[in-house]
């Protein structure tokens, strides 16, 4: 099986561990994989503030550059929600290329997705030891249905903890260009989300998106928080942290 790995922009420039953990758990996996070196955005800042014409630009690069893969998997829901669900969307007028883009949507996975529906697997490659609270990243949770994979991969390692915080599935207020159009409100919603991961007493807040990875954590250490750890579900799920 050869799996042509998103790594996204923001793990690509900001934490690109995060992509190494991805892989091992894939190749632990059996999976062959291969990162693309030309890929760039999936489009979504631009879809998402109305500029479809630079959206369509660069779902025809990417439909270029993973269309001869047997799946493509993302670290990231919202990328991945942007390829499966709006990337046909966009070329709905376009009858053509719109059953190309259609069948390489339906083989795209956000990484827990696939791991657990796809794959299937039962074991992990490394072991992570300690209690952890998880937050379900809005994109990951509301279009592509992700919720029950990555907690059910936690429960593959015995030695994970799982503390489910209240309001697990609100929103932590990246939401993207929304956290900077919207700033003060951004602030306000993530300040309640902190406060739901506090009050589960966990140290460790596990998520699957680096956006809201970045939000909570950015916020966590503006308030003077230096212990509590946020981390990527597959730095998790590899032991990489």
């Amino acid at each position: 099986m050869k799996i042509g790995f998103l790594i996204t922009c923001l793990v690509d420039l900001m934490r690109p561990e995060i992509g190494m953990s991805a892989v091992k758990l894939l190749e632990a996996a059996g999976c062959t994989v291969e990162v693309p070196m030309q890929q760039t955005c999936c489009g979504q800042p631009g879809f998402n503030s109305g500029d479809t014409d630079a959206a369509r630009s660069l779902a025809r690069k990417f439909l270029d550059e993973f269309e001869r893969y047997d799946y493509v998997v993302a670290p990231s829901g919202s990328c991945g929600g942007m390829v499966r669900k709006h990337y046909p969307e966009l070329f709905k007028e376009d009858p053509d290329i719109r059953n190309r883009i259609e069948a390489l949507a339906s083989r795209t996975y956000e990484l827990t997705s696939f791991l657990h529906d796809v794959l299937k697997i039962e074991s992990l490659p490394g072991e992570f030891d300690g209690e952890v609270t998880y937050h379900d990243s809005c994109s990951g949770l509301r279009e592509l249905g992700v919720q029950a994979q990555p907690r059910a991969l936690m429960a593959l390692n015995p030695k994970i903890k799982l503390t489910e915080m209240r309001d697990a599935r609100a929103c932590c207020g990246f939401g993207g260009t929304f956290a900077v159009k919207y700033g003060e409100v951004s602030a306000a919603i993530v300040d309640e989300k902190l406060g739901n991961i506090a009050a589960s007493g966990a140290r460790c807040v596990v998520l699957g998106d680096l956006g809201c990875m970045l939000n909570i954590e950015g916020r966590l250490r503006r308030q003077g928080d230096e212990s509590t750890r946020v981390l990527h579900i597959a730095q998790v799920l590899a032991g990489d942290a």
